[in-house]
C-alpha cells in the first residue's frame, strides 16, 4: 500500500508541477483552446500539496538505504512516461561527492519508504546491498540521435565542393 500511495502521490506531484509552473488565465467558455487540454477535454487545476505527496525538487537528493539500513545511494532523477507515471527512481551510487559515481534506475515497487527519524527526512529503503547496486547494469540516458554534420558554411553539391560562384 505504502508502494502504491508513494508512486501515485508522486506522479500528481510531477504532474503537478508542471501545471503550477506555467502561467494560465481563468476562462469563461469551454469552447476556447485555454479551457481544454490536449489529452482529456478539461483543465484540472491542483490548488496545493498534501502531507502524501512529495514535489519532485524534494524527492531528488532523497537517501536511499539498503538491506542492511545503511546508505547507500540517493535519488538522482526519476523517469516517467508521456502520461506522467512513473517508470524508475534513477539512483546515483558509489564515488566521492559525485565523482566517480554510477546510475542505476529501479522500479518505483523496489522501495519502500522509511519515516524520518527526530525530524529528519524520510528515505526509501531497498532490498539490495551497495555492492548489488555497485554491480548492476548503469542506468543508460537516452541521446537522441545527432544529425549528420556538413562541412562548410554554405551548401554542397553532389562532389562536395562549393557552388560556383562563392568565394572564400
Amino acid at each position: 500500500m505504502k508502494k502504491l500511495l508513494l508512486s501515485t502521490a508522486l506522479s500528481v506531484a510531477v504532474a503537478g508541477a508542471a501545471f503550477a509552473q506555467s502561467p494560465s488565465a481563468p476562462s469563461t467558455s469551454d469552447s476556447t483552446p485555454a479551457a481544454k487540454s490536449e489529452s482529456s477535454g478539461k483543465t484540472n487545476f491542483v490548488s496545493s500539496q498534501k502531507p502524501d505527496q512529495w514535489l519532485a525538487s524534494k524527492f531528488k537528493g532523497t537517501d536511499v538505504l539498503g538491506s542492511d539500513n545503511q546508505k547507500i545511494g540517493d535519488v538522482s532523477d526519476i523517469l516517467f512516461d508521456k502520461t506522467g507515471k512513473i517508470e524508475a527512481y534513477v539512483i546515483s551510487v558509489g564515488g566521492f561527492l559525485g565523482v566517480g559515481a554510477k546510475e542505476v534506475a529501479l522500479a518505483p515497487s523496489s522501495f519502500d519508504l522509511v519515516p524520518g527519524q527526530n525530524g529528519a527526512a524520510n528515505k526509501l529503503k531497498i532490498a539490495a546491498t551497495k555492492d548489488e547496486l555497485t554491480n548492476a547494469q548503469t542506468f543508460a540516458r537516452y541521446e537522441p540521435p545527432r544529425p549528420t554534420a556538413t562541412t562548410g558554411s554554405g551548401s554542397t553539391t553532389g562532389s562536395g565542393m562549393k557552388p560556383s560562384g562563392t568565394t572564400k
